[in-house]
């Protein structure tokens, strides 16, 4: 079985799949100063739970926007599961031709959802990627990746408010029933689900406007199902995307 991991600022998706079929999908925080051997005992344990026997893990792809944790995950994989994981970077084949300034720069897991985004649709998309930042990745209707957008994620939002003001509270992020707020949380509740919202629409909208035809819009990441419940701006909602991104990237290189 293929084990696909995507290691972010905030949580690290993992995925286990059957040939084509995503058979668990996990996930656990981001922590800097874990070791190998740490992340280990906890993979293996939530293997364990959900009824995985870790030799039946022979491949392993990952990619990771966390460098420091690049390696102790290799190591991981390594020890563990006694394979050499692909790891998503510079020279990796997948699919994408990347139409920036400085290639380099792109973020892995933003490939591996425009990968993913275009070999599912075949046409062009706006991936929306609402996790620690909210990303906005443009495939054009060859597949390419043509740029994009970044914003702050709703999260880091929502802690810089709380962290700034002496009086307001930390909140739970869901929708409040009405944006005029009858108590300081369902406010800030407005103000932070209601706000992305409109942030979301509107740089969608502005990007649709410098296309030479409507893009397909899909929203992904671990406040996507929040967000897409708020707006009609996403043809798709796909939390999945970017372990769905990591298998086809690793049969890409490794078939």
């Amino acid at each position: 079985m293929l084990l696909v991991i995507d290691i972010g600022n905030t949580s690290i998706s993992l995925g286990l799949y059957d040939g084509e079929k995503l058979k668990v999908s996990l996930r656990v925080a981001t922590v800097l100063h874990r070791m190998p051997d740490e992340y280990a005992s906890l993979l293996l344990h939530l293997l364990e739970i959900n009824g995985i026997d870790r030799k039946s893990i022979d491949k392993v792809a990952l990619c990771s926007v966390v460098p420091p944790l690049t390696a102790t995950f290799e190591d991981l994989c390594r020890k563990y599961f006694n394979t050499d994981p692909l790891t998503i970077g510079v020279g990796t084949k997948t699919g994408v031709k990347i139409r920036m300034d400085n290639p380099r720069e792109v973020g892995a897991d933003r490939i591996v959802n425009s990968a993913a985004a275009f070999h599912l649709y075949r046409s062009a998309c706006i991936v929306v990627d609402l996790g620690t930042g909210t990303t906005f990745d443009t495939v054009s209707s060859s597949g390419d990746f043509i740029g994009g957008a970044i914003a702050p994620g709703i999260n880091i939002a929502a802690e810089a408010l709380t962290s700034r003001t002496s009086m307001l509270p930390r909140i739970e992020l869901h929708a409040p029933e009405k944006a005029i707020g009858t108590s300081t949380v369902k406010a800030m509740q407005s103000g932070m689900v209601f706000g992305y919202v409109g942030l979301i629409e509107g740089i969608v909208g502005r990007i649709q406007k410098e296309l030479p035809s409507p893009a397909k819009v899909i929203a992904t990441g671990g406040y996507a199902e929040l967000l897409a419940s708020q707006t009609r701006v996403f043809d798709v909602v796909s939390p999945d995307l970017t372990l769905y991104g990591l298998r086809l990237i690793y049969y890409m290189n490794r078939a």
